[in-house]
């Protein structure tokens, strides 16, 4: 028998893909030195799963896997000394049963009200409903370059 898990989210946070998804967003985005609320964060994935960002360590690309607090430990020294406003901009869902699988374009600034975004790119979400609420399995992305821009279909 499996056990489901609990955890101490925000129903309005969990209870449909568009408000875990935004919860994520709005989870990580602050002021430079603005501590974030890593417990709401932590909520918000399903015990073990994996945030990984794809980048270049030694100039090779590869996923960097990282659980929830290697995510926070990564992120936090960047908080600290740099605002960091990220928000979708455009989104492709796919559902079955409960499981989900949402392409979320997202742009990055240093602050709400900066023009022009710093940075852009796409998470792959998976996300699995227990019955009651959504939870985050996994987010895997990847920045937009000039090599890899945006295609048109996630813009």
């Amino acid at each position: 028998m499996v056990e489901m898990k609990t955890s101490n989210a925000d129903p309005g946070d969990v209870g449909s893909i568009d408000a875990i998804v935004t919860a994520a967003y709005d989870s990580i985005s602050g002021r430079a030195g603005e501590k974030r609320n890593w417990e709401r964060e932590r909520s918000l994935y399903y015990p073990g799963a994996r945030l990984i960002p794809t980048g270049q360590p030694g100039g090779d690309l590869a996923p960097q896997i990282l659980d929830a607090d290697g995510f926070i430990e990564r992120v936090e020294p960047f908080f600290a000394e740099h605002g960091f406003y990220e928000k979708e901009i455009a989104r492709r869902t796919e559902q079955f049963g409960h499981i989900a699988h949402v392409w979320s374009t997202y742009e990055s600034r240093h602050d709400a009200n900066d023009p022009e975004p710093f940075m852009r790119g796409i998470n792959s979400i998976q996300l699995f409903y227990d019955g009651s609420r959504w939870w985050i399995v996994s987010i895997y992305w990847q920045h937009e370059s000039t090599e890899h821009p945006l295609p048109e279909k996630y813009l």
